[in-house]
């Protein structure tokens, strides 16, 4: 058995894992990626954290790493919700600590070769992956074949701009999707329904740094009209989003992971609703909108470990 490790620099949360090659997570730890300011600490931090979970008498084919802005060079550049900017040379450092053989892609192009060879998209050869975490990234496969453009920044789909007005993502785009569709995205729409609505809300009592995800699934489940005014919001906004990006590659799927897709109906199916009203005729009832095949707490892990198979 092959075994390779897997690593997905999240902006929130950095995971790390042992994979084998038939897509079992072996070991796993993680540390919080804004908890380093420098990032000569962060890649001191993650070689430890790879030694953590390397085992005795099994030799790694490779690690694989997804992040955000990661081009095809080795380099991690602007990466709009990390604590880094400028261009983060992330392969050429961990080689100073490591030996085997490194790959860097997009976090959400990792996210596509896992579903491609664990998960929902194992019979799909053309299917886009959208990532709906701290921002919101995508994958997109053509023919059998990741599309990643001259440098590795194709399928910035998270800073596609929807009205060129309205908020700016970390990338400082106007109206770019992220900024409305994400983890981040969707607490900056309960302040806004919070300002429109005068309706009662647990949200009148808990501050925007206070705010997480899953409280709005919760005060969504007690019916609490702010928490169904903003998931039917981002909805209704990934829906028309998701109907434009069809008409560039006509996918099978689209598939959703990452920590928005958690709360289940309440995101999904407004997204879907407005998914189908959007649709030119000719594409009505031909693409599916699934949620990712991998399981949830390992799937980051087990797609970034994907690119080793794939590469070697």
């Amino acid at each position: 058995m092959k075994y390779a490790i897997g690593i997905d620099i999240g902006g929130t949360i950095t995971k790390i894992g042992l994979v084998s090659e038939d897509g079992k997570c072996i070991k796993k730890t993680s540390f919080r990626t804004k908890e380093l300011n420098k990032f000569s600490d962060y890649v001191i931090k993650l070689n430890k954290s790879i030694d953590k979970i390397s085992l005795k008498n099994i030799d790694i084919s490779g690690i694989g790493i997804g992040a955000p802005n990661a081009s095809k060079n080795g380099t991690i550049e602007t990466p709009a919700n990390l604590n880094w900017k400028g261009k983060l040379n992330l392969v050429e450092k961990l080689k100073e600590y490591i030996n085997s053989p490194i790959f860097l892609s997009n976090d959400a192009n990792c996210a596509a070769v896992g579903e491609m060879m664990y998960g929902n998209a194992k019979s799909l050869n053309d299917f886009i992956v959208i990532t709906l975490g701290t921002g919101l990234g995508s994958g997109i496969v053509s023919n059998g074949m990741l599309v990643e453009g001259h440098d590795g920044f194709a399928a910035e789909l998270g800073h596609y701009s929807l009205k060129n007005m309205g908020r700016y993502t970390g990338l400082d785009v106007q109206g770019g999707l992220e900024a409305y569709v994400s983890a981040t995205g969707i607490k900056r729409t309960i302040m806004y329904m919070l300002s429109k609505y005068m309706n009662d809300s647990i949200f009148r009592d808990i501050s925007f740094n206070n705010l997480h995800g899953e409280d709005i699934t919760k005060a969504a489940e007690k019916n609490d009209f702010i928490a169904i005014k903003a998931y039917e919001y981002t909805g209704k906004i990934l829906g028309e989003a998701l109907s434009n990006f069809v008409s560039f590659s006509q996918p099978e799927a689209i598939i959703l992971t990452g920590g928005l897709v958690h709360s289940g109906k309440w995101i999904l199916e407004p997204t879907k609703k407005s998914f189908e009203n959007n649709l030119l005729p000719f594409y009505r009832g031909k693409v599916k909108i699934l949620t990712s095949g991998l399981e949830d707490k390992d799937s980051a892990i087990l797609g970034s470990a994907a690119l080793v198979w794939k590469n070697i």
